[in-house]
């Protein structure tokens, strides 16, 4: 661009404002053309409704719908008002177009000022069909890479942005702020960070359960798993290939079919408590949704269930690829199994698998299946938006889908990216399987 600027010849620096002046006037008409009618179709969008959609962002409307009683008719018409959704919707969509039209423009002046070179030294210059033909040779990359990439800005990150901007307004329910809203600032992080607000207060306490069920699930998932695979894999144990069907079952089976069925199996009235009561154990039904400390602890050993066979079997090929000679040497040395286990395969085992462990722990976080099917965050005090067993996601989903506070949703959704993302960077920075790559080879 720079060279494009200084160096450019008058027909290239009129590329500037001409997309493709530069490439129609050195024979690349068509090329040149398509640039042309880009920026025009671009000059049309923005004069007709791009420049409102952008000044509209600013103040994200106000105009309420109106409402006119018609006397001839009888009846209130109704005027059309403004929506700050679409209002933020459309000006974040025209933002993102007009960094995709910046980066084209640059595209057209790099074109029109490399036409110019290969004039000037005399060299071929390609026609447009050979430039469609380069597409699947020494420029195929492009050709692959422009519609994923495309799709990508389009289905993920504008979303992403326009969710993520819903954090610094007031759309929510709270004093009618659905259909009109207006930009907060970080208001609404200061809210849910306050400890003497009740929202403040919920954020606090479901943070701490989430990073304590996180931390456990993915623990004792781990250290279990391990365990079993490591009990399967001796050579001691017979008919391992069964041992291994019978725990990969619980993985065939979908998981939403076996929280639900342990559910219906739980609750006071389920099989475990008519069992319990009918052999006289108990007198009154188990509380194991109704009590914290029960549910809590319910979801922790149910997720043991659905989640130890998935870290045996990603284990099981590392394990069998530990030096056996590493074993038999410790045997010499008169270490003890647990010993072996302590000194040898847990050092191994977190320096190949901490990505792993990192990517559990995030996923633990973020899991909303296991309780939502099985508890739906019960127990729940009447009133509060949260309930004892809540993760973030859970209550992120009942805040935005039951309770319609889509601002306070967007707050949990960015604290949780946040929390995930600067966690996960300095846990993997500070293990082996960053600093000391070649460590076990």
């Amino acid at each position: 661009m720079k060279n494009a600027l200084l160096k450019g010849d008058l027909f290239t620096r009129l590329s500037f404002f001409i997309m493709g002046f530069g490439n129609i006037l050195r024979k690349q008409i068509i090329k040149g053309l398509l640039f042309l009618s880009i920026e025009i179709g671009y000059i049309i969008f923005m004069i007709g409704s791009g420049f409102n959609n952008i000044a509209r962002l600013i103040s994200l409307g106000g105009k309420e719908q109106g409402e006119v009683w018609n006397e001839a008719l009888g009846i209130y018409e109704y005027t059309k008002g403004d929506s700050s959704l679409l209002i933020l919707l459309y000006g974040i969509a025209t933002l993102f177009l007009f960094a995709g039209f910046f980066l084209l423009w640059i595209t057209a002046i790099k074109s029109a000022y490399n036409v110019q070179i290969l004039k000037k030294q005399e060299k071929h210059i390609n026609t447009f069909l050979e430039d469609i033909k380069s597409l699947f040779n020494e420029n195929l990359h492009k050709l692959l890479l422009t519609f994923p990439t495309i799709s990508i800005i389009a289905f993920t990150i504008l979303p992403l942005v326009f969710m993520t901007s819903m954090a610094f307004t007031n759309y929510s329910k709270i004093d009618n702020h659905l259909n009109i809203f207006n930009w907060v600032g970080l208001k609404n992080f200061a809210w849910i960070v306050n400890l003497n607000d009740s929202f403040g207060q919920t954020f606090w306490s479901v943070l701490g359960w989430t990073l304590v069920w996180a931390v456990l699930a993915t623990i004792l998932n781990y250290i279990l798993g391990m365990v079993l695979a490591l009990v399967i894999n001796r050579k001691d144990t017979k008919i391992k290939a069964f041992w291994r069907f019978c725990f990969v079952l619980s993985v065939a089976v979908p998981q939403f079919v076996s929280l639900l069925v342990i559910r219906s199996m739980l609750k006071p009235d389920g099989i475990i408590n008519v069992l319990l009561k009918s052999s006289e154990i108990i007198d009154k039904s188990l509380p194991f949704f109704s009590d914290a400390t029960w549910a809590r602890a319910t979801v922790i050993i149910v997720n043991l269930w659905v989640g130890i066979p998935f870290t045996m079997l990603q284990v099981t090929g590392i394990l069998q690829n530990i030096p056996v000679e590493l074993y038999e040497a410790a045997k010499v040395d008169g270490a003890g199994p647990v010993k072996r286990f302590i000194k040898i395969t847990i050092p191994y085992m977190l320096f190949v698998t901490t990505p792993y462990l990192i990517i559990t722990f995030t996923a633990n976080i973020n899991n909303f299946n296991v309780i939502y099917l099985l508890t739906k965050g019960e127990p729940i005090q009447a009133g509060a938006t949260a309930g004892k067993t809540d993760l973030l996601v859970t209550w992120l989903y009942k805040l935005t889908v039951e309770n319609q506070y889509y601002n306070l949703g967007a707050v949990i959704g960015i604290m949780t990216f946040i929390i995930l993302a600067i966690g996960s960077l300095l846990a993997y920075r500070r293990t082996g399987s960053y600093k000391n790559e070649e460590g076990f080879q």
